[in-house]
């Protein structure tokens, strides 16, 4: 199951799944006009990227950016079922 996580300006949308043996999927996607979808994923905690499509280096950068300084609440929440399962405790 993915979680949501977070939406930014342009759209992009950020989910993760639950943790599984340590490992936590983190799944990014962004509409894109030419493309149809931009997208990448990266597992946690190893910091591993793959299948990154359509991003420049700029905005791949900026999403590693993202994702590591959010990192310790995205692990936090694949253990509790995501961002709306914590928040209603």
């Amino acid at each position: 199951m993915m979680y949501p996580f977070m939406t930014l300006n342009d759209d992009t949308e950020i989910v993760h799944s639950e943790m599984k043996d340590g490992i936590v999927k983190v799944y990014i996607e962004t509409p894109d006009e030419k493309l149809g979808f931009k997208s990448a994923t990266c597992y946690l905690p190893e910091k591993k990227w793959e299948n990154i499509y359509g991003y420049t280096e700029d905005e791949f950068e900026y999403l590693k950016d993202v994702v590591y300084s959010e990192a310790h609440l995205i692990l936090e929440f694949s253990q509790t079922g995501g961002l709306l399962s914590a928040s209603s405790i």
